[in-house]
């Protein structure tokens, strides 16, 4: 069964935004810390941040300042606001659930 399904990928220009939300399935979630990571072209996959259930949160030092991550429990959501996206951003962004379960990934592209 689908744990976790990501969306709000897509192709934007570089110093624009994006808004990832991933929806869990599980009434879990709202004790379980959650992750974002992506994974560019040729590169490994790579921790972009991290909010705890309740609410503690943690970023990679290259999104520090242009990315936030949020929750919202009751919704079973954990989102991704992405703001003065740069190209080095292009990557598949994959939600995670501190449980042991992965989303299948969305697609974001940041062009200029």
């Amino acid at each position: 069964q689908v744990q976790l399904v990501e969306s709000g990928g897509g192709l934007v220009q570089s110093g624009g935004s994006l808004r990832l939300s991933c929806a869990a399935s599980k009434s879990i979630f709202s004790i379980i810390t959650m992750g974002w990571y992506r994974q560019a072209p040729g590169k490994q996959r790579e921790l972009v941040a991290t909010i705890t259930s309740g609410g503690t949160t943690n970023y990679a030092d290259s999104v520090k300042g242009r990315f936030t991550i949020s929750r919202d429990n009751a919704k079973k959501t954990v989102y991704l606001q992405m703001n003065s996206l740069k190209c080095e951003d292009t990557a598949v962004y994959y939600c995670y659930q501190y449980n042991g379960f992965w989303g299948r990934g969305t697609q974001v592209t940041v062009s200029s």
